[in-house]
């Protein structure tokens, strides 16, 4: 397959395996319109910006929009980045022969409640990546 495909295969292997779905976080993708997504979940984005060390490589940064309940505090939000950076930081992927994703280190930025849904607290989790595909 491309590098894109394979890179995302890669990312969403972390969200599909039993470990990060015995978390409880419900996971969607980035443009996918959950009906009932609940009040703790996760939303994925992957933003491939940068060139690689060859042509079927590319870096970037993942980026996950976080929903926890609101008026709880900082701590579930955190919860949840930390259970993340439990998966991603310092992680290497590879779903494909050859082909390696590795992530670095994360950051977390609070944005308030949520525009769409009051009774929720979103925040951003972004981790930067690199994708080494095989010539």
């Amino acid at each position: 397959m491309g590098k894109y495909i394979d890179l995302q295969e890669d990312i969403f292997s972390v969200f599909d395996s039993v470990a990060w779905k015995a978390e409880s976080i419900n996971t969607y993708p980035f443009n996918f319109i959950a009906v009932d997504p609940g009040n703790q979940f996760i939303r994925v984005n992957i933003l491939p910006s940068d060139i690689g060390v060859n042509l079927k490589s590319i870096s970037g940064l993942l980026l996950i929009e976080v929903f926890v309940p609101k008026g709880n505090g900082p701590k579930p939000l955190f919860a949840v980045a930390d259970k993340l950076d439990n998966y991603l930081v310092g992680k290497s992927l590879s779903t494909h022969a050859g082909t390696v994703t590795q992530f670095q280190n994360s950051s977390v930025q609070p944005l308030g409640i949520d525009k769409e849904n009051h009774s929720l607290y979103r925040a951003t989790y972004s981790i930067p990546f690199n994708y080494f595909g095989v010539q």
